[in-house]
């Protein structure tokens, strides 16, 4: 595991016993059978009743264990061990059956077997990846022919701006680069996207990965995209200083009279 990937799983371990008590998380609520899966990815994704399912970077299982309850025969995988133990516990007390496997994405080929009905990754998750087309490899390695990718993530264009560093001033600032490069964004962080207020302090590493670089990435391994669909609208609503809450459960930009990409989703299939 070079440097990059060492900071980002000693942040991923802390931040993994940091989300389980979170607010945000809201564990609690979960374990009484709120399902944390958004609307956006229910519908675009479909039934999965009877369906295997494989969750890359699922931290600690939330989501992964929201399609078992739907009737999905699931599997989630993450580097972080302290993630995968959270999620293995939370799978117990809760009764849901599910497989969870500790691995780095881009050895999970050596340390899982078998082909899936569906792979699946969302929100914040690539952005941690170093190599965009062997993240393809993997998707495609592991998808039954036929099997269903889907991704639903936060858009690459947002990823470039910033506002959070002038107090009361919401205008979105042109801050990172757009296309990709071998050497990382690093950042200083205080607490968490989960826990703000946090005392836990580290490093994390993250790379840009433009839209054609994602897309081109699947096509290449030989998956047919069935949509790319962009948004307007965020689940994450710290993604910018002065967000609001739309009667649909997402977050839109206040006052911005030009309409940005927040997030964007593709289903893609194994020929």
């Amino acid at each position: 595991m070079d440097e990059y990937r060492q900071a980002n799983h000693e942040l991923w371990n802390e931040w993994a016993d940091i989300h389980v008590e979170s607010e945000l998380y809201n564990v609690e609520a979960f374990k009484e059978g709120k399902n944390s899966l958004n609307t956006l990815e229910l519908e675009e994704v479909g039934d999965v009743a009877g369906k295997t399912l494989l969750h890359l970077q699922c931290h600690f299982g939330k989501d992964t264990l929201s399609w078992a309850r739907l009737g999905a025969e699931v599997t989630g995988a993450d580097f972080s061990e302290r993630a995968i133990g959270h999620a293995r516990r939370l799978s117990e007390e809760i009764g849901v059956p599910a497989t969870f496997v500790c691995s780095d994405l881009y050895a999970l080929p050596d340390a899982l077997q078998g082909q899936y009905d569906i792979v699946f990754t969302s929100y914040g998750a690539i952005s941690w990846l170093s190599d965009i087309r062997g993240w393809a490899r993997v998707v495609n390695h592991f998808l039954k022919p036929g099997g269903l990718f889907y991704i639903a993530e936060f858009h690459p264009t947002a990823y470039c701006f910033e506002n959070r560093d002038v107090p009361g001033d919401t205008t979105l600032q042109l801050q990172y680069p757009y296309f990709y490069s071998p050497t990382p964004l690093r950042f200083e962080t205080k607490g968490s996207y989960a826990a703000p207020d946090s005392d836990f302090q580290g490093i994390e590493y993250n790379w840009s990965h433009p839209l054609s670089d994602i897309v081109s990435a699947l096509t290449e391994v030989g998956l047919r995209i069935e949509f790319l669909h962009e948004f307007p609208f965020s689940v994450d609503g710290s993604m910018f200083a002065g967000m609001e809450k739309g009667e649909d459960g997402y977050w839109r930009l206040k006052g911005q009279a030009i309409e940005l990409p927040l997030m964007f989703s593709i289903r893609a299939r194994k020929e």
